[in-house]
């Protein structure tokens, strides 16, 4: 009897990223499933299919370029802080559409898209979801799914999402917030009320999930360093946010950065982040597998 897979998608955030920055947690995520799960043989961590968004490349060629264009006929001061500035503010700024045009946030969601298809031929298409996200990435994943479930995505990116639940995000069960600017991005949502000031957090799980598990339960977690100055808690928005999201502190980063805004850096291979995802990919394997806990 074959058993149905999780599918996880891993989103980083500001500022260069190597192609291989999901990798670390990655293998900490399938040791961690795999360990939990050893009873039920050594195939079981292939239930766990893990493909990164890696959305970088949409604006690093852009961000070189210009970083070339504005040294190139001035002695300007502090390089390496203005380096830096571009890497890491280009990006939430670059992203944010215009109003009327939207190229590079199509663009972002278009890798996005990318890696939901592939997760869905390597998980099948109705799989549970579980999505991962860092700093910028969580801002670009809510967005992803919010168009999703209000089905608000342009002509361009409709034309790259299959007709499948997965891809259509209706199987989203697990959303993993790491040092989050959520809360910041908020701003720019019009106040209709004093109930929606901030907006309207996703569904997580979907609306739709039920309609393939009845009986699985999803969360959000939102992960923060309170030395973290990009990371921000998420219940505090509003009541809709209260009723979805589980704020968590940590203390992410080693000696080093953990006590300072460097641990922005840390929730990868965190500790208390990876055993709680995996907490979450293990019970809704079971739960889907109908496997008693």
């Amino acid at each position: 009897m074959s058993r149905t897979k999780i599918a996880v998608a891993l989103i980083h955030g500001i500022g260069k990223q190597d192609p291989n920055f999901a990798e670390p947690m990655m293998e900490l995520l399938r040791q961690g499933f795999a360990g939990r799960l050893r009873e039920f043989g050594e195939g079981v961590g292939e239930d766990l299919v893990l493909r990164p968004v890696y959305w970088a490349p949409v604006l690093q060629r852009r961000e070189d370029i210009l970083w070339e264009r504005v040294k190139a006929e001035h002695d300007l001061d502090y390089l390496t802080l203005r380096q830096l500035m571009i890497d890491l503010a280009a990006d939430g700024l670059a992203y944010q559409p215009a109003r009327r045009e939207q190229v590079i946030y199509d663009d972002v969601h278009a890798v996005f898209a990318d890696a939901m298809r592939t997760l869905a031929e390597g998980a099948g298409t109705t799989a549970p979801l579980c999505c991962v996200a860092h700093s910028l990435g969580t801002v670009i994943a809510s967005n992803y799914f919010y168009d999703l479930q209000a089905r608000k995505y342009s002509d361009s990116l409709r034309s790259l999402i299959r007709d499948n639940p997965l891809e259509q995000g209706k199987t989203l069960t697990l959303f993993y917030t790491m040092g989050s600017p959520i809360a910041i991005w908020s701003l720019r949502f019009p106040k209709s009320g004093a109930a929606d000031e901030f907006g309207k957090p996703i569904d997580v799980p979907s609306k739709d999930l039920m309609t393939f598990y009845p009986n699985l339960l999803g969360e959000w977690i939102n992960f923060f360093d309170e030395d973290d100055i990009i990371a921000y808690p998420l219940r505090v928005l509003n009541s809709e946010y209260a009723a979805r999201v589980n704020d968590q502190p940590v203390n992410a980063g080693n000696w080093l950065t953990s006590w300072n805004p460097a641990s922005h850096l840390g929730y990868w291979t965190n500790k208390d982040v990876i055993n709680a995802i995996v907490d979450g990919l293990v019970r809704t394997w079971k739960n889907v597998n109908r496997i008693g806990s």
